[in-house]
């Protein structure tokens, strides 16, 4: 199961307290502050769960796969994550 911005903003409410628009106001800035971190590229770090990191990516050859034609890729930003050692132990049951 897939957990949603929408899940999300109704385990806020349930477990905070919360009523719904300020759950969903809490989510909606949180998301925020994660995006223009990363669009001004830099990192987000959450203690015990991961960091997301903005990574250059050069100009590169390609291939299309449909056609075999070569193409040249663009250079381009791209978000990557890595998980805390705690998360990595929890997800595998130690």
């Amino acid at each position: 199961m897939t957990l949603t911005k929408h899940g999300i903003v109704e385990q806020i409410q349930s477990e905070l307290g919360f009523l719904r628009n300020q759950s969903i106001a809490v989510t909606e800035s949180l998301i925020a502050l994660i995006k223009g971190a990363l669009e001004s590229g830099d990192d987000v770090l959450v203690s015990g769960f991961g960091k997301f990191c903005v990574k250059n990516k050069k100009e590169r050859k390609g291939r299309n796969p449909a056609t075999g034609d070569d193409a040249i890729l663009p250079a381009r930003r791209v978000v990557t994550f890595k998980c805390s050692g705690k998360l990595r132990d929890k997800v595998n049951g130690k």
